[in-house]
């Protein structure tokens, strides 16, 4: 039964656990040097040993064995028999990467591949890691804890409370009385209580209770603080505690125990704690465009509606008001189904922020360089599909910032600056759109650099080098190839990568900018829209044909007359409230016809700090529209993002808008 059960659920759930275990990995990666914290401990070997169940269930037999040979790992650095050394936590944070890899081949349905090679290779250097090295552990029995308990511990509770002992952390034993019909929720709570200032080392219940109606549980517990913040602690759970020490002998007396008073009685559920499904992104893309035909039947029905008020005698007035009606009540439905489907494609950024997380600290290592790496704005959402685009470009600005941008710690220190470096990866909501800064403090970009190196490669020529403005300058290095590394590292420095990032974006309708600032540092702000899915449309006509402006990019539309346009540089310019901003008709946009008007409507659509006048014929209305991939053809065309049906079955253009900032604000250099 389990070999029939799809590989995608498999995936779907392991994927799950792994990146789980990839978030607490990096929380013991950040505290290196430190003794780690049992929870997390805990946390990561629970993770391991799931992974391990779940692969052996669905018959992934390599996964299986990795994840068994890390909980096998972990278990040995919780019961202290290893320590918690650099080469350790490396071999984990490989074993991450491992997982991710072999997950993607059983995607796939592949067998065999590097990845499978590198589990075998892992897991026998994880098992020479934490090889058994012989030690007596010392004597249990003169703490003062009951031999009764002391029999019943595991080997990892017998650990964790040498390990205080050791530290000479005070051992109490608190006893709580709870009621049967609620005892776990109560014990979870106390549980909870304790945890800043205690470790909870064991629970187990006792058989000293005051009815059969109540259940009493002795917890050994280290606490940090003095007694008296304990007590002040569990007093409101009614429990109390007793002092357990090698000095006291016999261990004291079990204290009259006082039940927890409890509220109303909870009933047994077996309801699941869970309120989560996994869907597949195909079908909610199939769900999409389900909406989208809605969508455009309802355009339908409203412009039959208002036809039918307006004919006068076609139809019975009381049917065209009822029509009207309705068509107003399925335009707000829609509207809430809509939504409501882009809500659940949404997705943290964090998803992909973590992997990336982990990837970095292992590049920093490798560098030789003291960096700090900062991750901010986990929680913005995007939609899924643009989210899983992203790992490839961040992690080549990233790369970038730690090969190029960062110096090395004595060059930083003669420049007077920190030793450490710092790299940021920050992401914040923007209106409609989503703003990613990739920055660090390094060296900035050299300008005179940058420029020799364009005039070398032919891009420019000596006198328009020395004219161009600063930001066309540092946009150069978007450019296939370019580089101004001369040697090749291992991080990067191939004439490759910044490029890739542009053209990865354009198909995302993002658009990507740079601050730079010499000896400072740089920082590159990535500007993308929520969703590509549905989108509020613009209509416009030039031409005579018809075209689809996304409203997220719309900031206003203003009439011009020829005469208020000027030329500054070869380019028109209109002026808006005193900003001058760039002005191009959409006809020349596309080489069709163009025809002397009176006055334009320029519709004035913005990205980022980019700002730019678009000129069309006629304004036709708003609409929501589903953005369809274009054919062979038109694919390569810059300036457009897709087509759409807008009802009336007619297919028409959407406009890429951050194509054509990218395209007219921001020209590519020339000799």
């Amino acid at each position: 039964m389990t070999e029939r059960r799809p590989v995608a659920e498999f995936v779907a759930e392991a994927t799950e656990i792994v990146e789980g275990l990839s978030r607490e990995l990096l929380g013991l990666d950040e505290r290196r040097g430190e003794e780690p914290d049992p929870e997390r401990l805990n946390a990561i070997f629970r993770a391991a040993h799931s992974l391990k169940g779940l692969a052996s269930l669905f018959g992934h037999d390599r996964i299986a064995r990795l994840a068994h040979v890390l909980e096998d790992a972990l278990d040995a650095l919780r019961l202290g028999k290893v320590a918690a050394d650099d080469a350790l936590i490396d071999a984990f944070i490989d074993g991450v990467d491992v997982l991710s890899g072999l997950l993607a081949m059983a995607s796939r349905g592949e067998t065999d591949g590097p990845a499978a090679e590198r589990a075998l290779a892992l897991a026998q250097h994880i098992e020479t890691l934490v090889a058994p090295a012989p030690e007596k552990p010392p004597a249990l029995h003169e703490l003062g804890v009951d031999k009764a308990v002391l029999n019943v511990l595991t080997e990892y509770e017998e650990h964790r409370l040498r390990e205080n002992v050791k530290k000479g952390v005070a051992l109490y034993m608190v006893r709580a009385v709870f009621s049967l019909e609620d005892f776990d929720q109560k014990l979870t709570a106390l549980n909870a209580a304790l945890k800043p200032l205690a470790e909870v080392v064991s629970t187990l219940p006792s058989a000293q209770a005051s009815d059969e109606a109540r259940i009493a549980f002795d917890l050994l517990v280290a606490c940090r603080q003095p007694a008296a913040d304990l007590e002040a602690v569990i007093r409101p759970f009614g429990a109390t505690h007793a002092l357990l020490s090698a000095s006291v002998a016999p261990r004291p007396s079990a204290p009259v125990p006082v039940p927890v008073t409890a509220g109303p009685t909870a009933e047994v559920s077996l309801k699941s704690l869970s309120q989560t499904v996994r869907v597949d992104i195909a079908r909610l893309d199939r769900l999409m465009a389900a909406v989208g035909d809605l969508l455009l039947t309802r355009t339908n029905i409203k412009r039959f509606a208002e036809g039918a008020r307006a004919a006068g005698g076609g139809l019975h007035p009381m049917w065209a008001q009822e029509l009207s009606r309705e068509a107003r009540a399925l335009e707000r439905k829609l509207d809430d189904l809509q939504k409501g489907i882009l809500e659940v494609r949404m997705v943290p950024l964090g998803q992909v922020f973590d992997r990336l997380a982990r990837l970095v600290r292992r590049l920093l290592r490798e560098s030789g360089k003291e960096i700090d790496f900062e991750i901010s704005g986990g929680d913005v959402e995007l939609d899924k599909l643009i989210v899983e685009e992203l790992s490839d470009p961040l992690m080549h600005l990233l790369r970038n910032a730690i090969d190029h941008g960062i110096e090395a710690p004595d060059k930083r220190a003669s420049k007077g600056k920190p030793r450490r470096g710092r790299i940021r990866l920050r992401a914040a909501n923007s209106g409609n759109h989503v703003v990613i800064e990739v920055g660090d403090d390094g060296a900035g970009m050299d300008d005179d650099r940058i420029r020799d190196e364009a005039v070398s490669r032919g891009l420019l020529t000596t006198k328009k080098a020395a004219d161009l403005q600063r930001t066309d300058l540092l946009n150069l290095v978007f450019l296939p190839g370019f580089s101004t590394r001369r040697q090749v590292s291992e991080l990067s420095g191939r004439g490759v990568g910044l490029d890739v990032v542009k053209t990865n974006l354009g198909r995302l309708s993002g658009l990507i900018d740079i601050v730079s600032e010499r000896g400072q540092g740089t920082t590159f702000v990535l500007t993308l829209p929520l969703t590509l899915a549905i989108i509020r449309a613009l209509v416009v006509q030039s031409a005579g044909r018809t075209y689809a402006v996304p409203m997220s990019s719309v900031l206003e539309i203003v009439a011009v007359r020829p005469s208020e346009l000027r030329t500054v540089e070869h380019r028109q310019m209109l002026s808006v409230r005193g900003q001058t901003v760039p002005f191009v008709r959409l006809s020349q946009l596309f080489k069709l016809p163009e025809t002397p008007v009176d006055l334009h409507y320029v519709v004035l659509v913005g990205l980022a700090q980019h700002r730019l006048g678009i000129a069309v014929d006629h304004l036709l209305g708003q609409q929501d529209v589903v953005t369809k991939p274009l054919s062979a053809r038109l694919r390569d065309v810059p300036g457009l993002a897709g087509a759409t049906d807008l009802g009336d079955r007619r297919a028409v253009l959407v406009l890429d808008v951050p194509a054509l900032v990218s395209e007219i604000v921001r020209p590519q250099a020339s000799p």
